[in-house]
């Protein structure tokens, strides 16, 4: 019998994000000198930011490739950010190997067919509402939130909660 994903939960050190349509809504803005601008929400960053900060592990990987996506998400405090990535799988390899991290303690968040594999490489797959069905059938735990809505806000925040970490957080850093 497979573990509930809030028994899971209590088990998690590690956070791994795809970024379009997890982090961002999966639009795409482009600029008339040919940029493409994402936009990210602040909610997800305050989460991810709060996590690094209670020692989680907080990693990205990415098809994509934009550079301001790094940046925000280094400002953050996020470390591991792999962007242009073509092999999930192989970068959460090399990635849980360097961390000496175990499968059974990560949670992977993705939307959509590139995410498929690696997502069931780890202990809890999840995915916000409105990711591919595919994807839907092997996740754990299926946000109530869209993607670049609060998807990545809403799992973090559920982990950190049931390890008792979340408002501890909060109220650490301004008593």
């Amino acid at each position: 019998m497979s573990k509930h994903f809030k028994e899971i939960m209590n088990d998690i050190t590690t956070f791994i994000f795809d970024v379009d349509g997890v982090l961002t809504d999966g639009s795409v803005h482009v600029s008339k000198e040919g940029y493409l601008l994402r936009t990210m929400n602040i909610r997800d960053g305050y989460a991810i930011k709060a996590a690094v900060e209670q020692g989680y592990n907080v990693c990205v990987i990415s098809g994509g490739s934009n550079e301001g996506v790094r940046i925000r998400l280094s400002n953050l405090g996020v470390k591991e950010i792999y962007l242009g990535v073509s092999d999930k799988v192989e970068v959460l390899n090399d990635f849980i190997n360097n961390y000496k991290i175990f499968p059974e303690h990560v949670l992977y968040m993705g939307d959509d067919i590139p995410d498929y594999h690696v997502m069931q490489k780890v202990a809890l797959p999840t995915c916000p509402q409105d990711a591919a069905s595919e994807i839907k059938r092997i996740s754990k735990y299926i946000s109530h939130v869209n993607g670049g809505k609060g998807a990545a806000r809403d799992v973090i925040e559920q982990v950190m909660k049931t390890q008792n970490k979340w408002f501890q957080h909060f109220e650490a850093k301004y008593d």
